[in-house]
């Protein structure tokens, strides 16, 4: 579940396929993030290299949900069947690219575990 700067839930693209029934869910979380980075995805470059880098965060978006889907099959999707994004899809794209750093941040400071105390 994506979870925004305020808390809110950040909600889930699904795309379906109406022909065949099929549904993609495109969200993220820490392993689909650092499948990206790995990769030498960095989201700062959508800006700068936006006909290159929305393709691929499209595609890494798939990789929470459905890992076996190609970056072939992403651009299919992408271009042939949806025509390219519809508007306000890449600001969502990396509103869910951006949920799962509360999972690396702790800004509340507070641990999960009571016991576990970090001194620096």
């Amino acid at each position: 579940m994506a979870i925004n700067e305020m808390n809110e839930r950040v909600a889930p693209i699904i795309i379906t396929d109406s022909e065949s029934g099929k549904e993609y869910t495109l969200e993220f979380n820490r392993e689909s993030v650092k499948f990206a980075e790995s990769r030498g995805f960095c989201i700062q470059d959508v800006d700068r290299q936006p006909f290159v880098k929305l393709p691929e965060l499209f595609w890494y978006a798939f990789r929470m949900h459905h890992m076996n889907v190609s970056k072939e099959k992403a651009d299919r999707i992408l271009f042939d069947d949806l025509g390219g994004m519809p508007e306000g899809m890449a600001e969502r794209l990396g509103a869910l690219y951006g949920s799962p750093y509360d999972a690396l941040i702790n800004k509340e400071n507070k641990p999960k575990n009571p016991n576990v105390t970090v001194q620096f």
